[in-house]
Protein backbone atom coordinates (compact mmCIF):
# COMPACT_ATOMS: atom_id res chain seq x y z
CA UNK A 1 0.00 0.00 0.00
CA UNK A 2 0.87 3.27 -0.97
CA UNK A 3 2.44 5.62 2.38
CA UNK A 4 -0.45 8.45 2.59
CA UNK A 5 -1.01 11.03 1.10
CA UNK A 6 -1.31 9.55 -2.60
CA UNK A 7 -1.09 12.86 -5.35
CA UNK A 8 -4.27 10.97 -6.61
CA UNK A 9 -6.71 8.77 -5.27
CA UNK A 10 -9.45 7.66 -8.28
CA UNK A 11 -12.41 5.55 -7.01
CA UNK A 12 -13.51 3.17 -9.41
CA UNK A 13 -11.64 1.37 -11.77
CA UNK A 14 -13.75 1.01 -14.83
CA UNK A 15 -12.75 2.38 -18.31
CA UNK A 16 -12.73 6.18 -16.98
CA UNK A 17 -10.65 5.62 -13.62
CA UNK A 18 -7.79 3.50 -15.66
CA UNK A 19 -7.92 5.99 -18.10
CA UNK A 20 -7.16 8.80 -15.65
CA UNK A 21 -4.71 5.99 -13.97
CA UNK A 22 -2.42 5.93 -16.87
CA UNK A 23 -2.26 9.18 -17.36
CA UNK A 24 -1.63 10.17 -13.57
CA UNK A 25 0.94 7.36 -13.34
CA UNK A 26 2.82 8.12 -16.93
CA UNK A 27 2.92 11.72 -15.07
CA UNK A 28 5.40 10.10 -12.28
CA UNK A 29 2.41 11.09 -9.64
CA UNK A 30 1.26 8.52 -6.47
CA UNK A 31 -1.55 6.93 -7.35
CA UNK A 32 -3.86 4.51 -5.61
CA UNK A 33 -6.89 3.43 -7.45
CA UNK A 34 -9.78 1.38 -5.24
CA UNK A 35 -12.28 -0.74 -7.25
CA UNK A 36 -15.47 -2.77 -6.13
CA UNK A 37 -15.16 -5.08 -9.24
CA UNK A 38 -18.97 -4.29 -9.93
CA UNK A 39 -19.17 -2.66 -13.74
CA UNK A 40 -21.88 -1.78 -15.34
CA UNK A 41 -21.23 -3.92 -18.69
CA UNK A 42 -20.60 -7.20 -16.29
CA UNK A 43 -23.65 -8.45 -18.09
CA UNK A 44 -22.62 -7.61 -21.82
CA UNK A 45 -20.10 -10.71 -23.37
CA UNK A 46 -18.73 -8.11 -25.43
CA UNK A 47 -18.02 -3.74 -26.44
CA UNK A 48 -18.52 -2.10 -29.43
CA UNK A 49 -17.74 0.91 -30.96
CA UNK A 50 -14.68 1.37 -29.15
CA UNK A 51 -11.99 1.87 -31.59
CA UNK A 52 -9.39 -1.04 -32.42
CA UNK A 53 -11.35 -2.78 -29.72
CA UNK A 54 -15.02 -3.66 -31.36
CA UNK A 55 -16.27 -6.69 -30.15
CA UNK A 56 -13.67 -6.97 -27.53
CA UNK A 57 -14.59 -8.29 -23.83
CA UNK A 58 -15.11 -5.56 -21.68
CA UNK A 59 -13.47 -7.96 -18.78
CA UNK A 60 -10.80 -8.36 -21.04
CA UNK A 61 -10.38 -4.82 -21.64
CA UNK A 62 -10.16 -4.01 -17.96
CA UNK A 63 -7.60 -6.97 -17.26
CA UNK A 64 -5.08 -5.38 -19.55
CA UNK A 65 -6.14 -1.64 -18.12
CA UNK A 66 -4.97 -2.88 -14.73
CA UNK A 67 -1.68 -4.21 -16.36
CA UNK A 68 -1.10 -0.99 -18.23
CA UNK A 69 -1.26 1.38 -15.42
CA UNK A 70 0.56 -1.08 -12.69
CA UNK A 71 3.91 -0.85 -15.23
CA UNK A 72 3.67 2.27 -13.83
CA UNK A 73 3.27 2.29 -10.22
CA UNK A 74 -0.52 2.50 -10.03
CA UNK A 75 -1.62 0.33 -6.84
CA UNK A 76 -4.87 -0.64 -7.23
CA UNK A 77 -7.14 -2.46 -4.02
CA UNK A 78 -10.15 -3.77 -4.15
CA UNK A 79 -12.95 -2.80 -1.48
CA UNK A 80 -15.34 -0.29 -1.40
CA UNK A 81 -14.99 3.10 -0.18
CA UNK A 82 -17.47 4.27 2.20
CA UNK A 83 -16.51 7.92 2.96
CA UNK A 84 -14.99 10.71 2.30
CA UNK A 85 -13.68 13.78 3.75
CA UNK A 86 -12.05 16.37 3.56
CA UNK A 87 -9.01 16.77 6.28
CA UNK A 88 -6.99 19.83 6.36
CA UNK A 89 -5.25 20.54 2.63
CA UNK A 90 -6.31 16.49 1.65
CA UNK A 91 -9.21 14.29 1.25
CA UNK A 92 -9.72 10.83 3.16
CA UNK A 93 -11.54 8.05 1.94
CA UNK A 94 -12.33 5.25 4.08
CA UNK A 95 -12.18 1.68 3.16
CA UNK A 96 -13.50 -0.92 5.05
CA UNK A 97 -10.81 -3.80 5.37
CA UNK A 98 -8.08 -1.75 4.07
CA UNK A 99 -8.20 1.04 6.16
CA UNK A 100 -8.39 5.43 5.70
CA UNK A 101 -6.41 6.42 2.39
CA UNK A 102 -5.77 10.25 2.20
CA UNK A 103 -4.75 11.78 -0.89
CA UNK A 104 -4.17 15.29 -2.29
CA UNK A 105 -6.83 15.15 -4.93
CA UNK A 106 -9.53 12.50 -5.67
CA UNK A 107 -11.55 11.54 -8.98
CA UNK A 108 -14.58 9.49 -8.60
CA UNK A 109 -15.50 7.13 -11.34
CA UNK A 110 -17.78 5.14 -9.88
CA UNK A 111 -20.12 4.00 -12.14
CA UNK A 112 -23.77 3.79 -12.11
CA UNK A 113 -26.50 0.74 -12.03
CA UNK A 114 -29.22 0.51 -14.43
CA UNK A 115 -32.65 1.01 -13.18
CA UNK A 116 -34.67 -2.19 -14.92
CA UNK A 117 -38.24 -1.70 -15.35
CA UNK A 118 -40.19 -4.03 -13.39
CA UNK A 119 -41.15 -6.95 -15.66
CA UNK A 120 -41.24 -10.49 -15.16
CA UNK A 121 -37.97 -11.52 -16.58
CA UNK A 122 -36.22 -8.77 -17.50
CA UNK A 123 -33.22 -8.52 -15.05
CA UNK A 124 -32.74 -12.50 -15.99
CA UNK A 125 -32.49 -11.80 -19.82
CA UNK A 126 -30.42 -8.25 -19.42
CA UNK A 127 -27.61 -7.56 -21.50
CA UNK A 128 -28.32 -10.81 -23.51
CA UNK A 129 -31.89 -10.15 -25.70
CA UNK A 130 -32.95 -7.13 -22.81
CA UNK A 131 -30.85 -4.44 -24.30
CA UNK A 132 -30.81 -0.77 -23.65
CA UNK A 133 -28.45 0.78 -26.36
CA UNK A 134 -28.84 0.33 -30.13
CA UNK A 135 -25.16 2.10 -30.33
CA UNK A 136 -23.67 -0.89 -28.49
CA UNK A 137 -25.83 -3.97 -29.48
CA UNK A 138 -28.35 -2.71 -32.80
CA UNK A 139 -25.27 -4.46 -35.28
CA UNK A 140 -25.70 -7.35 -33.21
CA UNK A 141 -29.65 -7.52 -33.47
CA UNK A 142 -30.00 -6.25 -37.42
CA UNK A 143 -32.64 -7.56 -38.95
CA UNK A 144 -34.66 -9.81 -36.00
CA UNK A 145 -37.81 -9.06 -34.72
CA UNK A 146 -37.18 -6.31 -32.28
CA UNK A 147 -39.84 -4.77 -29.10
CA UNK A 148 -39.19 -1.26 -28.15
CA UNK A 149 -40.50 -0.55 -24.18
CA UNK A 150 -41.95 3.11 -23.94
CA UNK A 151 -40.30 4.21 -20.78
CA UNK A 152 -39.80 8.18 -20.96
CA UNK A 153 -40.56 11.07 -23.30
CA UNK A 154 -37.85 10.10 -25.82
CA UNK A 155 -39.37 6.39 -26.64
CA UNK A 156 -41.02 7.76 -29.85
CA UNK A 157 -38.00 8.77 -31.03
CA UNK A 158 -36.17 5.80 -29.66
CA UNK A 159 -38.19 3.71 -31.93
CA UNK A 160 -37.22 5.53 -34.69
CA UNK A 161 -33.44 4.78 -33.69
CA UNK A 162 -34.07 1.37 -33.19
CA UNK A 163 -35.63 1.03 -36.87
CA UNK A 164 -32.19 1.65 -38.27
CA UNK A 165 -31.25 -2.16 -37.42
CA UNK A 166 -34.55 -3.96 -37.96
CA UNK A 167 -37.02 -3.46 -40.38
CA UNK A 168 -39.57 -5.25 -38.03
CA UNK A 169 -40.03 -2.95 -34.90
CA UNK A 170 -42.77 -3.33 -32.70
CA UNK A 171 -42.89 0.03 -30.34
CA UNK A 172 -44.94 -0.86 -26.85
CA UNK A 173 -46.00 2.09 -25.27
CA UNK A 174 -46.50 0.18 -22.23
CA UNK A 175 -47.45 3.06 -19.60
CA UNK A 176 -46.90 5.65 -21.46
CA UNK A 177 -49.63 8.50 -22.38
CA UNK A 178 -51.33 7.99 -26.04
CA UNK A 179 -48.98 8.90 -28.86
CA UNK A 180 -50.02 12.45 -30.66
CA UNK A 181 -51.10 12.67 -33.79
CA UNK A 182 -47.59 13.42 -35.23
CA UNK A 183 -45.83 10.58 -33.21
CA UNK A 184 -48.19 8.07 -34.79
CA UNK A 185 -47.61 9.55 -38.34
CA UNK A 186 -44.02 9.37 -37.71
CA UNK A 187 -44.10 5.77 -36.90
CA UNK A 188 -46.69 4.68 -39.22
CA UNK A 189 -44.11 6.11 -42.37
CA UNK A 190 -41.46 4.27 -40.81
CA UNK A 191 -43.25 1.16 -40.66
CA UNK A 192 -43.14 0.90 -36.91
CA UNK A 193 -46.56 -0.81 -35.40
CA UNK A 194 -47.82 0.25 -32.16
CA UNK A 195 -49.33 -2.25 -29.96
CA UNK A 196 -51.24 -0.94 -27.13
CA UNK A 197 -51.55 -2.61 -23.41
CA UNK A 198 -49.31 -2.89 -20.24
CA UNK A 199 -46.35 -5.13 -20.93
CA UNK A 200 -45.98 -7.77 -17.81
CA UNK A 201 -43.05 -9.80 -18.83
CA UNK A 202 -40.67 -11.59 -21.11
CA UNK A 203 -41.37 -15.06 -22.97
CA UNK A 204 -37.83 -17.34 -22.76
CA UNK A 205 -37.75 -20.92 -24.36
CA UNK A 206 -34.84 -22.73 -24.52
CA UNK A 207 -32.60 -19.84 -23.12
CA UNK A 208 -33.47 -17.64 -25.56
CA UNK A 209 -36.22 -14.85 -25.58
CA UNK A 210 -38.73 -15.65 -28.28
CA UNK A 211 -41.69 -13.24 -27.17
CA UNK A 212 -43.05 -10.22 -25.22
CA UNK A 213 -46.17 -11.22 -22.79
CA UNK A 214 -48.42 -7.84 -22.24
CA UNK A 215 -50.88 -8.02 -19.04
CA UNK A 216 -53.80 -9.78 -20.70
CA UNK A 217 -51.63 -12.38 -21.83
CA UNK A 218 -51.52 -11.69 -25.36
CA UNK A 219 -47.73 -12.70 -26.37
CA UNK A 220 -46.09 -10.59 -28.95
CA UNK A 221 -43.73 -12.50 -30.52
CA UNK A 222 -39.76 -10.99 -30.56
CA UNK A 223 -36.85 -12.24 -29.71
CA UNK A 224 -35.16 -8.90 -28.98
CA UNK A 225 -36.47 -6.20 -26.09
CA UNK A 226 -35.26 -2.84 -26.11
CA UNK A 227 -36.25 -0.80 -22.85
CA UNK A 228 -36.21 2.41 -24.13
CA UNK A 229 -33.55 5.64 -23.87
CA UNK A 230 -35.04 6.81 -20.15
CA UNK A 231 -34.10 3.33 -18.51
CA UNK A 232 -33.64 4.67 -15.75
CA UNK A 233 -30.13 5.14 -14.07
CA UNK A 234 -28.70 4.93 -10.26
CA UNK A 235 -25.33 6.97 -9.95
CA UNK A 236 -23.03 5.65 -7.54
CA UNK A 237 -22.75 8.90 -6.14
CA UNK A 238 -22.74 8.50 -1.87
CA UNK A 239 -19.30 9.92 -1.47
CA UNK A 240 -19.83 13.08 -3.42
CA UNK A 241 -22.58 13.93 -1.52
CA UNK A 242 -20.42 12.94 1.49
CA UNK A 243 -17.99 15.94 0.63
CA UNK A 244 -21.06 18.28 -0.58
CA UNK A 245 -20.80 17.95 -4.45
CA UNK A 246 -23.40 20.29 -5.99
CA UNK A 247 -25.86 18.26 -8.35
CA UNK A 248 -27.95 19.12 -10.98
CA UNK A 249 -31.98 18.82 -11.29
CA UNK A 250 -31.24 15.30 -13.42
CA UNK A 251 -29.82 13.92 -10.37
CA UNK A 252 -26.12 13.67 -11.66
CA UNK A 253 -23.17 15.88 -10.43
CA UNK A 254 -23.59 19.64 -11.48
CA UNK A 255 -19.90 21.05 -12.86
CA UNK A 256 -19.17 24.48 -12.78
CA UNK A 257 -19.43 26.48 -15.63
CA UNK A 258 -19.73 23.05 -17.36
CA UNK A 259 -16.14 21.81 -16.72
CA UNK A 260 -15.00 19.41 -19.26
CA UNK A 261 -12.43 18.48 -17.18
CA UNK A 262 -14.67 17.08 -14.70
CA UNK A 263 -14.09 18.99 -11.79
CA UNK A 264 -16.81 19.44 -8.90
CA UNK A 265 -18.05 22.22 -7.05
CA UNK A 266 -15.55 20.76 -4.29
CA UNK A 267 -12.07 21.68 -4.37
CA UNK A 268 -10.01 18.74 -5.10
CA UNK A 269 -12.59 15.84 -6.32
CA UNK A 270 -13.01 15.44 -9.93
CA UNK A 271 -15.70 12.89 -11.72
CA UNK A 272 -15.41 11.13 -14.66
CA UNK A 273 -17.74 8.70 -16.90
CA UNK A 274 -21.19 6.94 -15.56
CA UNK A 275 -21.04 8.94 -12.52
CA UNK A 276 -21.68 12.09 -14.20
CA UNK A 277 -22.51 11.02 -17.60
CA UNK A 278 -25.02 8.23 -17.88
CA UNK A 279 -24.72 8.45 -21.87
CA UNK A 280 -20.79 7.92 -21.83
CA UNK A 281 -20.21 4.34 -23.63
CA UNK A 282 -16.83 3.29 -22.80
CA UNK A 283 -14.47 5.07 -25.36
CA UNK A 284 -16.38 8.19 -24.16
CA UNK A 285 -15.73 7.03 -20.26
CA UNK A 286 -12.54 6.74 -20.85
CA UNK A 287 -11.74 10.02 -23.09
CA UNK A 288 -12.94 11.45 -19.60
CA UNK A 289 -11.01 10.09 -17.72
CA UNK A 290 -8.00 11.49 -19.73
CA UNK A 291 -8.98 14.78 -19.40
CA UNK A 292 -9.63 14.22 -16.08
CA UNK A 293 -5.97 12.90 -15.50
CA UNK A 294 -4.55 15.75 -17.16
CA UNK A 295 -6.62 18.65 -15.62
CA UNK A 296 -5.44 16.74 -12.16
CA UNK A 297 -2.23 16.55 -12.62
CA UNK A 298 -2.20 20.54 -14.03
CA UNK A 299 -4.13 21.67 -11.03
CA UNK A 300 -1.49 19.46 -8.58
CA UNK A 301 1.35 21.17 -10.93
CA UNK A 302 0.14 24.21 -9.98
CA UNK A 303 0.42 23.58 -6.21
CA UNK A 304 3.68 22.05 -6.71
CA UNK A 305 5.00 24.77 -8.03
CA UNK A 306 3.65 27.32 -5.89
CA UNK A 307 5.27 25.63 -2.76
CA UNK A 308 8.32 25.52 -4.54
CA UNK A 309 8.11 28.79 -4.79
CA UNK A 310 7.79 29.36 -1.29
CA UNK A 311 10.38 27.41 -0.15
CA UNK A 312 12.73 29.01 -2.54
CA UNK A 313 12.06 32.36 -1.05
CA UNK A 314 12.43 30.97 2.72
CA UNK A 315 15.49 30.00 1.71
CA UNK A 316 16.59 33.08 0.31
CA UNK A 317 15.11 35.10 3.47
Amino acid sequence: MTTPPADVLIIGAGPAGLSAALVLGRSRRRVVVVDSGRPRNAAAASMQGFFTRDGFPPDELLAIGRQEVARYGVEIVGGEVQGLEREGDGLVATVPGVGRLTARRVLVATGLQDALPVIEGAAERWGRDVLHCPYCHGYEVRDQPVAVLGRGAVSVHYAHVIRLWSSDVVFLPHTLDPLTEAEQEGLDARGIRVLEGEVAGVVVEDDRMTGVRLADGTVVPRSILFVGAATGTNPHDGVLRDVGAAFAESGFTELPDADPTGRTSVPGVWVAGNVADPSAQVVVAAGQGYSAGVAINGDLLDEDVAAAVAAHRARRG
